[in-house]
């Protein structure tokens, strides 16, 4: 078995349309209504057409069915022995920017090392002659632009239905890319792990939105594809049963999953999925002075703490913008990640975790609600 891992804007807060079963009555006879179906064997596609849906994505990993039903099938279904559960099929989207990116064009040749690549002490690696060569980062977001000069993009798929390529259209995915991986070149900036080989797996549209099914086509992707890190910059507040599934199946195969703990601020327990999952590592945001982000999501899920805050890295357009999240801190950690692997790739995503954590710098009494295991 190959060994591992994964890892938002956290700008990009996936926030769930959810809608109640139970008032499907309210839908339109002839409107149909996107679900997931779990299965308690083997998936049964026949089953659903049967019943009047239209089929959007059967999982291999996963018994599970992403589906369009009418809605008098969904309760159909729910009875049926075979069928473990029916959830909604969240709709996702970006919905806040502590910081509004500002895009500006390719500078003269001259690069700079972004104050959280050296917060992280990514060149003191470097120096060791460690910069992420062989370790392959899928980013699912909203693609990466394939045009850019400081980036190299290895391949990549995609998943939002209206679209054809996995070129960014939004920009976020452009940005989080950079963290990770731009190139140690004489222009604009430098990321994490500039050797390693990215790929753009488009699960976000043009605005930030998606659904849920895309994401998890989207790691099964990655799991089919042999990626060694996954880095997710969204978050939502609610799951289903087939998500977290698809999760513990990439983590089985050995990827390290990477994702910012949300931007929803303090609070008792305000971390999003998929950071909120055990199997998934979570990562606030701090400034650089080592303080919390005020958008940070906290609580005990939470795993580490990463640069997050005036982040100046690639955009869209072949350009560079600063931008604030915690789907800024996201890149950092999993950029660290894949030096980590490169260094070792008999890495389980469990001893990458916990290397994470023991070896952070420590703010305050460790691990708390607010920084995890520090920075």
């Amino acid at each position: 078995m190959k060994k591992k891992i994964l890892s938002t804007f956290t700008i990009f807060i996936i926030v769930l349309s959810c809608f109640a079963f139970a008032s499907a009555g309210s839908v339109a006879p002839t409107e149909k209504v996107r679900v997931i179906i779990g299965f308690k064997g083997a998936s049964d596609a026949a089953l659903v057409n049967a019943h009047g849906g239209e089929v959007t994505s059967q999982y291999q990993y996963v018994s599970a069915i992403a589906a369009s039903l009418p809605p008098k099938a969904i309760v159909a279904l729910q009875k049926n022995p075979n069928v473990a559960y029916v959830e909604p099929d969240f709709e996702v989207q970006a919905i806040g920017k502590p910081v509004k990116p500002t895009p500006s064009p390719t500078p003269t040749p001259t690069q700079s090392t972004p104050w959280g690549i050296a917060k992280i002490n990514a060149p003191a690696v470097w120096d060791n002659g460690v910069e992420g060569l062989g370790i392959k980062v899928a980013v699912l977001d909203t693609g990466i632009d394939t045009n850019h000069a400081d980036l190299s993009v290895a391949g990549g798929a995609y998943f939002v239905r209206t679209v054809r390529s996995y070129n960014d259209d939004n920009g976020h995915g452009t940005h989080c890319a950079g963290i990770i991986a731009a190139k140690d070149n004489a222009i604009g900036v430098v990321g994490v792990a500039p050797l390693v080989s990215l790929y753009a797996v488009k699960v976000l549209d043009r605005t930030g939105s998606g659904y849920l099914s895309w994401i998890m086509s989207g790691i099964e992707w990655s799991i089919a594809n042999d990626m060694d890190v996954i880095s997710m910059s969204f978050g939502s507040t609610g799951t289903v049963p087939a998500y977290e599934t698809m999760i513990n199946t990439a983590y089985g195969e050995g990827i390290v999953l990477v994702a910012a703990a949300g931007n929803s601020g303090s609070g008792t327990d305000t971390v999003n999925y998929p950071a909120k999952y055990s199997k998934v590592i979570a990562v606030g945001a701090t400034d650089d002075k080592d303080v919390i982000a005020y958008f940070s999501s906290t609580g005990p899920s939470l795993s580490v703490v990463a640069p997050g805050v005036a982040i100046r890295s690639t955009y869209k357009g072949n350009s560079y913008a600063t931008m604030s999240g915690t789907s800024m801190a996201c890149p950092h950690a999993a950029g660290t990640v894949a030096l980590m692997l490169s260094k070792n790739n008999e890495l389980t995503p469990l001893q990458v975790k916990e290397a994470l954590q023991n070896t952070a710098v420590k703010i305050g009494s460790t691990p708390n609600n607010v920084y995890g295991y520090g920075e």
